[in-house]
């Protein structure tokens, strides 16, 4: 009779912690699976964003006439459009035969974009406005002289609010 020869191998136990070990770094590849699924739809909306108030800010270069009527008059600095609460503005009746003056292609401007907002960021908020201090917040100074800007926000991930997340600006004091 021949002894019977040792067994080499793994135990039990050694094959749970490698398991362990194993589950969790499945656990965290998931983890920054999801994280980078997440800032990829943010930046997204963020690009969106910055082309849609870039949109906005080119029409309003186009249309000098209108940028260069007083604050109170100016159609384009009128703009306070939250999608959440409101439908966008009805475009400008004259527009089908092109006999559009400046109020009225601003006007069609805003419908323009108050409608893309609302398409594309259903709880969003645009705003253009004066603001010297450039503030991330949708209160603005309107100090005479004070830069145009645009203002934008959506609401993300259960938010109640919907902070401005573009600012950018139009035109400087002298417009």
């Amino acid at each position: 009779m021949r002894p019977v020869p040792a067994c080499a191998g793994f135990t039990l136990i050694e094959v749970l912690v490698a398991l362990f070990v194993v589950a969790l770094g499945f656990a965290g590849v998931a983890g920054v699976q999801a994280m980078a699924l997440r800032s990829g739809r943010e930046a997204a909306h963020l690009a969106d964003g910055l082309q849609l108030a870039a949109s906005l800010a080119e029409r309003m270069r186009a249309n000098p006439a209108a940028m260069a009527l007083a604050d109170a008059a100016n159609p384009y600095l009128q703009l306070d459009f939250d999608a959440a609460a409101a439908d966008p503005p009805a475009a400008a009746p004259c527009f089908g035969d092109g006999a559009c003056g400046n109020a009225e292609l601003a006007q069609f401007d805003l419908m323009e974009v108050t409608s893309d907002l609302a398409a594309r960021f259903p709880g969003g908020r645009i705003l253009a406005c004066r603001d010297a201090a450039g503030a991330s917040s949708w209160t603005c100074d309107a100090q005479p002289g004070a830069p145009i800007v645009i203002k934008l926000g959506w609401r993300e991930h259960g938010e109640t609010a919907a902070p401005p997340r573009v600012l950018l600006p139009v035109a400087g004091g002298g417009v």
